[in-house]
């Protein structure tokens, strides 16, 4: 399975504009980014979504729909941990 370069670029783009407009700050580490990336595609190839690559996907599809990214949860973890679990997405 080889991740699309053009695709990875144009999801870190849609990632950075997310953040800006939520306030948050995207993961400034490039490697780590590029991870990150890399995993919520290969979901996407594997499930047909954009499942958080720090989530498991449970086949329920009313459960796993709050696992797609930006998940249900990122919010909560960033302002209780400073950053959701995957590190995608960190606090300003």
């Amino acid at each position: 399975m080889s991740i699309d370069e053009e695709e990875k670029e144009k999801l870190k783009e849609f990632c950075k504009t997310y953040a800006d407009d939520k306030g948050f700050k995207l993961q400034p580490d490039p490697s780590l980014l590029d991870t990150i990336v890399s995993g919520l595609l290969r979901n996407e190839e594997k499930y047909g979504f954009r499942y958080c690559p720090c989530r498991r996907v449970s086949g329920n599809e009313e459960e796993d729909k709050k696992k797609i990214c930006p998940c249900v949860f990122h919010e909560q973890e960033i302002k209780e941990d400073g950053h959701c679990k995957c590190f995608l997405f960190l606090r300003k």
